[in-house]
């Protein structure tokens, strides 16, 4: 444990975190390491493994890696207090990064692609959701646009998932589209963190508040988010 606690301090100490929580820090050297345990759940591996400095847990896009393996973890990110829900396991610190040789399908890259303005997302086709009924009824782009006057306040918003990535930051990232707004000024795609599950093209019903401004630190800033979100068929 000691080991492992001065592994951490020497990988987290060049970094400002923006808080306590899970909180990533900037992308930073590659981890090897010999497999000592696996653990797969939707979307993830994780990996407890023995590197030249004692051990540490690491999680990497889902991938048949065997006990025993020698692995190589790039583009790490350290987590702190992270929750998997899957595991129903609280990691103290966790290295997310990209398997070697994986390219971009890894936790890494997703965290990545999650707050970057441009979504890519799957080949799901046109997309176009009837608006929700109810007084909060939205769109996709009348959240966008209009943030600062909805800050704070509760929406219902029915859309497409374009984009899931599970378990980042405690949370589930969802991209919505509805086929409302424009992909010139992203105004087409909201994002929505939520403990529900779903998956690429599913057409649900996002309820939950708005918010505006909001930096989860290390870069991880975003516009207009909705958020406590609940999602439903």
């Amino acid at each position: 444990m000691k080991v492992l606690l001065a592994i951490c301090m020497m990988i987290v100490a060049p970094f400002i975190w923006a808080g306590e929580g899970s909180v990533p820090s900037a992308p930073i050297t590659a981890v090897k390491g010999e497999v000592l345990e696996v653990k797969d759940v939707e979307g993830y591996t994780y990996l407890r493994l023995k590197t030249k400095d004692g051990e540490t847990w690491a999680a990497v896009g889902k991938a048949p890696i065997k006990k025993g393996a020698q692995v190589t973890v790039e583009n790490v990110m350290v987590m702190n207090n992270f929750e998997s829900k899957s595991l129903k396991k609280t990691f103290q610190t966790i290295l997310f990064g990209n398997l070697a040789g994986a390219g971009g399908n890894a936790p890494g890259a997703s965290m990545s692609m999650a707050h970057s303005g441009a979504v890519k997302t799957a080949d799901i086709g046109d997309v176009h959701v009837a608006k929700a009924g109810g007084a909060n009824a939205r769109t996709v782009a009348e959240v966008v646009t209009k943030g600062a006057e909805l800050k704070d306040k509760p929406v219902l918003v029915r859309g497409k998932v374009v984009k899931f990535n599970p378990e980042i930051m405690g949370k589930n990232w969802v991209h919505l589209r509805d086929g409302s707004g424009s992909a010139t000024d992203n105004t087409n795609d909201v994002l929505v963190t939520t403990t529900s599950q779903a998956k690429v093209g599913d057409v649900v019903t996002v309820k939950g508040v708005v918010r505006t401004d909001k930096d989860f630190g290390s870069g991880y800033a975003y516009k207009v988010l909705i958020e406590e979100a609940t999602l439903q068929p």
